[in-house]
């Protein structure tokens, strides 16, 4: 039976929207933001040769400076001031979540509230910084070795080239993480997951005309065209499906009696989502994998021949590069779900309020059994992700579709989409709720 908040929220018309005169303003600041990083995708970085770095990039965009670009919008095969979007603030804060689990005094700092986060999230973005200055270091050297038949991508290296990039491309960096900061303080949705979807978006378009210039020319069928377009609308439902599907344990809450007052009996659910680690594992996995193909690239054939052989073995759609592929996102959504959630944690939770799963003993039994469930759960979700990951594998390298909007970047945009959509909805909520009191209020005093 849907709750009375769900069944608000469905409720929910264009003139409430109309009304809410804050969440319109959020709206507006949201879109200013991601506009005003779309315009920095496009300045490039000083003393580069944009023309000739685009050349290079073409050739080496099957490696994960491809899956990079992606992320970037397209500011990383541009070399821009964000060539190094926001993915050094991601792995910093995947970092700092692994060693929470690690480290007794960052678990005590978890622990100790929103204090203890702000000291956590300082850490990371002093971590941020490390890994964007070790990327971009990476970046200059790497570009000033970088030649085509036309010439050097960098006319004039050297240690002021080097210089210059890392600064530009931590403070690139370190601007977006700000932005981001903005958009989750003053705008609608979480800021850091909108500028990886604004970056992903922004390339479909291009994706789009790409494909239908192939079915223009012949080679790709008419029919296949529809075909994989009736398999994105098929991927996006399932996806939808399995993201929104709960595990939902009953607790139920003890009575007890306070002088002549019965407080507690309710019940409530703990729910356990399917996918628990997100978009982690895929990122992990797409990461690993494709580390041998780009630093092969870079060698340009002078690599050593055990490098070459294994980038053979590992190349998009062989079947060794699919099968380690699968099972290391298997592996890594077992590994994160294990750091993201604790049964001990929450069964000790349980028994300090006096909650319990009807049937099963407090404290040990109920881990256990939490342990059991989240297990099953991480295999049907392990499994999800897979399929999804290797979807537009299989189709690049069996149907020779040039399905780009597929396994990650799909998951990603479905996740954000509909976490900002109910940002939206709880907005639109609480302004209805505050125009009741107003009228409840307005009536008592003329009452």
């Amino acid at each position: 039976m849907a709750s009375a908040a769900e069944q608000l929220a469905a409720n929910i018309n264009f003139a409430a929207f109309a009304k809410a005169t804050e969440l319109k303003k959020r709206i507006w600041f949201t879109l200013g933001i991601l506009i005003v990083y779309r315009l920095g995708t496009y300045i490039p970085l000083p003393g580069i040769d944009p023309q000739i770095l685009a050349d290079i990039f073409r050739q080496q965009s099957s490696g994960i400076l491809g899956m990079f670009n992606m992320f970037a919008g397209g500011a990383l095969e541009r070399m821009t001031i964000f060539a190094l979007s926001i993915m050094p603030y991601i792995s910093a804060a995947i970092i700092m979540q692994l060693m929470t689990s690690v480290s007794p005094r960052l678990e005590a700092l978890k622990k100790e509230g929103e204090q203890g986060q702000k000291k956590i999230n300082q850490y990371t973005r002093y971590g941020t910084v490390i890994l964007a200055a070790l990327q971009a270091w990476g970046i200059a050297v790497g570009m000033e070795g970088m030649t085509s038949s036309t010439g050097a991508a960098v006319p004039n290296p050297g240690m002021f080239f080097r210089a210059t990039t890392v600064i530009t491309l931590v403070g690139g960096t370190m601007f977006l993480m700000w932005l981001g900061e903005q958009i989750t303080a003053r705008g609608v949705g979480n800021g850091i997951s909108l500028i990886i979807f604004a970056g992903i978006i922004a390339e479909l378009p291009g994706a789009l005309a790409a494909t239908l210039e192939l079915g223009r020319t012949g080679a790709l069928s008419s029919i296949m065209i529809v075909l994989v377009l009736v398999m994105a609308v098929a991927v996006i439902t399932f996806i939808v499906f399995i993201e929104r599907a709960q595990r939902r344990i009953v607790v139920q809450y003890p009575k007890r009696q306070v002088g002549n007052r019965m407080y507690g009996g309710e019940s409530s659910h703990l729910p356990l989502k399917i996918n628990t680690p997100g978009v982690i594992p895929p990122i992990f996995a797409s990461s690993l994998l494709l580390m041998p193909a780009t630093m092969a690239g870079f060698s340009t054939g002078q690599g050593p021949e055990w490098l070459t052989f294994i980038t053979t073995m590992l190349g998009r759609g062989q079947p060794l590069h699919m099968l380690l592929y699968g099972g290391m996102i298997v592996f890594f959504a077992f590994f994160y779900t294990a750091v993201v959630f604790n049964p001990v944690d929450t069964a000790d939770n349980l028994k300090k309020y006096g909650g319990f799963v009807p049937g099963i003993r407090p404290g040990k039994n109920t881990a256990d059994y939490l342990d059991y469930v989240l297990t099953r759960l991480t295999v049907v979700g392990s499994a999800y992700l897979t399929a999804i990951s290797l979807l537009p594998e299989f189709l690049i390298s069996r149907l020779a579709v040039p399905f780009y909007f597929g396994g990650t970047s799909l998951l990603i945009v479905v996740t954000v989409t509909m976490d900002t959509v109910a940002q939206i909805q709880s907005h639109l909520l609480a302004h209805q709720y505050e125009g009741l009191i107003k009228k409840s209020r307005l009536k008592g005093r003329r009452g």
